[in-house]
């Protein structure tokens, strides 16, 4: 059986499964131990702001995986004080590859599809949160554990690249706010 993806090729609906699986887990799994984990322990350690050139990457972030998940997403706010620009792509050593996506509702559905760049405008704030832009970390080579932290370069079309410390949150982090 296959589903088709929004580009249009085919793909096997296990995969499909399994990364619609991971973000279900991912948001809603907001038990009363989660919860309880956010408030006594707060969040992984904030990585600090990061520049470059007019552009400040803040508060990026992920979501634990469960043991044997394929994908995890990836978090950030990306302030840009100066010229238009676009985050083109990403990598990190956790994952084989690093897609751009975006989440949506459409009919009562839930869709995610990779998209090919994240506008930045000048002058606006960008962030990539759950349920709308973020970061897939595809082919996990292992489980994204909680209070700990990895790098991921982003590339960008006129600023270039930089890498940023992602911290692992909690399963359910971020979800209760959106």
């Amino acid at each position: 059986m296959f589903i088709r993806s929004a580009s249009g090729s085919p793909l096997r609906a296990a995969f499909v499964a399994r990364v619609a699986l991971a973000f279900a887990l991912g948001t809603a799994f907001i038990g009363a131990a989660s919860v309880q984990a956010q408030h006594s322990a707060g969040h992984a350690a904030a990585a600090p702001a990061v520049k470059l050139g007019s552009l400040t990457i803040e508060e990026p972030w992920s979501r634990a995986t469960a043991p044997g998940a394929s994908v995890g997403g990836g978090f950030l706010v990306l302030d840009n004080a100066g010229a238009d620009d676009r985050l083109v792509a990403a990598s990190s050593p956790v994952s084989a590859r690093v897609e751009l996506h975006t989440m949506s509702m459409q009919d009562n559905v839930m869709r995610m599809r990779e998209v090919e760049h994240i506008e930045v405008p000048a002058g606006k704030r960008v962030e990539l949160r759950p349920g709308g832009l973020h970061l897939m970390f595809i082919e996990l080579k292992a489980p994204l554990e909680e209070g700990r932290s990895f790098p991921v370069t982003l590339r960008f079309e006129r600023a270039g690249e930089v890498e940023v410390q992602m911290s692992v949150r909690s399963m359910g982090a971020g979800a209760m706010h959106h």
